[in-house]
């Protein structure tokens, strides 16, 4: 039998060489990608590394972004002074290094009659003190002078004049049981709750709250008046308790609200 003619074992073979050799096509590079110099891509890592070291620098070692004032405000008892000095910013420190949190720490630590405080930088030379202070809800006497306890029950500073319509504290536990199953910070806790939960009226004419026991507290009010309260729980039904019994029997001078189903008032 024949075999093929030279045309058709010719016939497939790529032109210009033999069938064995051909291979895919050269390609170059894909359309649109451009390719840099390698020069060229040093000099563009060479400007960031010195755009950041510059940045660096001026955050950090130059004499334009410095803590040069400390500014305060929401002081009323305090003195800006007294912030300022408790803070204990550094001035002169870049302003990018001062440690805020550790200067809220510092003034709540030193002058507890700061509550909140919020340190903020103000570029490019400032340091902002935001300051919330604590407010007194009642007092206790210690010897001729007043301990300020706050709404959260701290006791946050001894003053030598009490302060005008805050009401006195009396904590006449002595040896009651209440005093060693409680202690004495859960007891004044209770004292406070009373206080925040007391009708607005009574709250404004509130001369004195008289811890006895955990389950016994009383409120002195102007007008030689008194409120048995009971225990720091159910505070809302007896402040509604207390509000209906005082429209009820207006001129009484002693009302009961410890159980406030069942609340009583009498004049003497």
């Amino acid at each position: 039998m024949a075999g093929p003619t030279t045309a058709e074992r010719g016939a497939g073979k790529p032109p210009g060489g033999n069938a064995g050799s051909a291979g895919p096509p050269t390609q170059g590079p894909p359309a649109g990608r451009l390719r840099l110099p390698g020069r060229l891509v040093l000099l563009i890592a060479a400007a960031s590394i010195l755009l950041l070291a510059g940045g660096i620098w001026v955050l950090y070692g130059s004499p334009w972004l410095r803590v040069e004032r400390v500014e305060t405000s929401g002081v009323a008892v305090l003195t800006p002074q007294e912030v300022m000095d408790a803070a204990d910013v550094p001035i002169g420190s870049p302003l990018i290094s001062v440690h805020t949190d550790a200067i809220e720490a510092r003034l709540r630590r030193k002058l507890p009659r700061i509550d909140t405080v919020d340190v903020v930088r103000s570029w490019p030379h400032g340091i902002g003190l935001k300051v919330t202070e604590r407010k007194p809800v009642l007092l206790l006497e210690k010897g001729a002078r007043f301990v300020e306890v706050d709404a959260k029950g701290v006791r946050f500073a001894t003053v030598d004049k009490a302060p005008k319509a805050v009401p006195l504290l009396e904590m006449a536990v002595g040896q009651s049981p209440s005093l060693r199953r409680f202690g004495t910070d859960r007891l004044v806790d209770a004292a406070v709750r009373v206080r925040d939960e007391l009708p607005g009226n009574v709250a404004a004419d509130t001369i004195k709250i008289t811890v006895r026991s955990y389950d016994y507290i009383t409120v002195e009010l102007s007008g030689d008046r008194t409120v048995v309260w009971g225990s720091a729980e159910h505070g809302p039904v007896k402040a509604r308790a207390l509000t209906a019994l005082m429209k009820a029997a207006p001129k009484a001078r002693h009302f009961d609200v410890s159980a406030p189903t069942a609340p009583a008032a009498s004049r003497s």
